[in-house]
């Protein structure tokens, strides 16, 4: 089926790239020349696991194909995925801008009878404006439906998460887009939940966000167990057990970060207000993740005089391990904090420092080893779970720190073995050693 697919962050791209796989032929649009250019020549834009060999192996095979000429790729396409960016606005809500541009182009081109489909999370309601907006401007006599069809990857684990996905939903309002949804997905050989369009927007964000919420629930119960003196990966294991929890999402931390939890939490809260309900537990999700992005910073304060002048490790900047996503990382709301008070921070992250840098590229020391980080460092604040970091043993933050002084976000190391190798260790949930 010849699809396009309008966009090539981590939504477009990993769509477009895995329908290629499965023998769809696919053309993914983007506005940037230099970026088409890179993808042609088999590099993506994004750091994702397995993406690089599939888009190399499917654009060698003629199955895909990368292009700034929306133009003819709309034109005869059967389907047209819209997988832009719908960033957050100052007041919580989501930019429209980037799906209307999408659609307005989609209505000024197309010359035969197709199916637009939005993967990009949008609020509820959205997909029958883009429908009606797109008849409104559509300049040739053709039927074009929309349907909704909301992704469930996670950075990191994309390409996976979309080949191998727990199900496929579709929201629909007729049955020959329904038919033809579960054409483009035959192949894929996985469950389909087939729904209308205002469901199918409204599962996206209640996923999300009850995700979200499970995070934010867990960081609670840790920041008491350091007060009552209980253990929170005790604790979290314990709850594992029970099927009705689950094992996943009960890792205590420093919040969560990455391009959908914060803004779907904040987008879905503003949705309810427009409507004159307040969803309590999505705000207290909200207020619980942006007060435990800095629970480390506050813990230090407590421990340190004063940072001026100190060398400060920080171990990881990406938002979680396997991108190089920095959106809402814990990162980007520690060390602002750090340079304020004269800290002299190397960092070390094994993907993520060149984004980094562009925020911040003389402040910092930028190193490629963990090692060169601990050396001669009086604090070390963990950020991100890297394998390489959590690798580091106990020993070697003991042998290289002038001082061993580590704030673990990300409860990687045991806590009796660092204090029994002389470390001084603050985690989330377990307390600190002396």
């Amino acid at each position: 089926m010849k699809i396009a697919v309008a966009g090539t962050g981590y939504v477009g791209l990993v769509a477009g790239v895995c329908f290629a796989e499965v023998g769809h032929n696919v053309t993914c649009i983007d506005i940037d020349e230099e970026k088409v250019k890179l993808m042609k020549s088999g590099v993506s834009p994004i750091y994702e696991e397995d993406l690089e060999e599939l888009m190399v192996k499917n654009y060698k095979a003629g199955r895909i194909d990368y292009s700034t000429d929306y133009k003819t790729a709309y034109k005869n396409a059967d389907a047209i995925f819209i997988g832009v960016g719908t960033p957050e606005l100052p007041d919580g809500s989501a930019n429209m801008e980037y799906v209307a541009t999408v659609a307005r182009q989609i209505a000024e081109n197309v010359e035969k009878d197709c199916l637009v489909v939005v993967k990009s999370t949008v609020p509820v309601g959205t997909n029958d404006k883009v429908e009606q907006f797109i008849k409104d401007s559509l300049v040739r006599d053709v039927k074009v439906e929309v349907a909704s069809n909301p992704e469930f990857l996670a950075q990191g684990t994309a390409v996976r998460d979309t080949l191998h996905a727990a199900r496929i939903i579709i929201g629909t309002e007729s049955k020959e887009a329904e038919e033809l949804l579960r054409k483009i997905y035959e192949p894929f050989h996985l469950p389909i939940v087939s729904v209308n369009r205002r469901s199918a927007e409204m599962i996206k964000y209640a996923c999300n966000d009850f995700l979200a919420l499970k995070i934010s629930y867990m960081n609670d119960i840790a920041n008491l167990c350091e007060l009552v003196g209980a253990d929170i990966q005790a604790v979290a294991e314990a709850m594992s057990y029970d099927d009705r929890i689950g094992n996943r999402f009960l890792n205590a931390g420093v919040g969560f970060g990455g391009s959908c939890f914060p803004k779907d939490t904040k987008a879905l809260s503003y949705l309810a207000e427009q409507h004159g309900y307040e969803l309590k537990t999505i705000k207290a999700a909200i207020e619980v993740n942006k007060k435990q992005k800095t629970a480390l910073y506050r813990k230090a304060c407590k421990r340190l005089i004063t940072f001026k002048d100190l060398k400060v490790a920080v171990l990881g900047l990406a938002f979680k391990a396997g991108t190089d996503d920095l959106r809402e990382a814990p990162s980007l709301e520690n060390i602002p904090l750090l340079l304020e008070n004269g800290a002299d921070i190397y960092a070390y992250d094994p993907v993520a420092a060149d984004n980094f840098k562009k925020r911040y590229p003389d402040q910092i020391t930028y190193v490629d080893k963990p090692e060169e980080a601990l050396k001669d460092a009086q604090v070390c604040f963990v950020f991100t779970e890297w394998n390489e970091i959590k690798n580091i043993a106990p020993g070697t933050f003991k042998e290289l720190m002038r001082t061993p002084l580590v704030f673990d976000g990300r409860n990687l190391y045991d806590v009796k073995e660092m204090k029994s190798t002389g470390i001084e260790y603050y985690a989330i949930g377990r307390g600190g050693i002396c």
